[in-house]
């Protein structure tokens, strides 16, 4: 006669939980990726033109250079 365990047959933590605590890592990280640019926006907002244009950008530009959106113009200062 074999003897089945209860506990082998109850899952540890349920599979619907599991993809909450997932989303919830997901946003977190976004929430603290999304702090971090607006902390490097305001950083580069407070440099003078002549440093900004030192690293490459210009003052129109920050924002697209903090979210990494390709501009060509991006490099060219006139």
């Amino acid at each position: 006669m074999t003897t089945m365990s209860q506990a082998a047959a109850q899952p540890a933590i349920s599979l619907s939980s599991g993809g909450f605590f997932r989303r919830l890592g997901i946003w977190a990280h976004a929430i603290v990726a999304y702090l971090d640019r607006r902390a490097a926006v305001k950083a580069l907002r407070q440099l003078d033109d002549r440093e900004l244009r030192d690293i490459g950008i210009t003052r129109s530009h920050i924002e697209h250079a903090v979210w990494g959106h390709v501009d060509p113009e991006l490099g060219r200062l006139r």
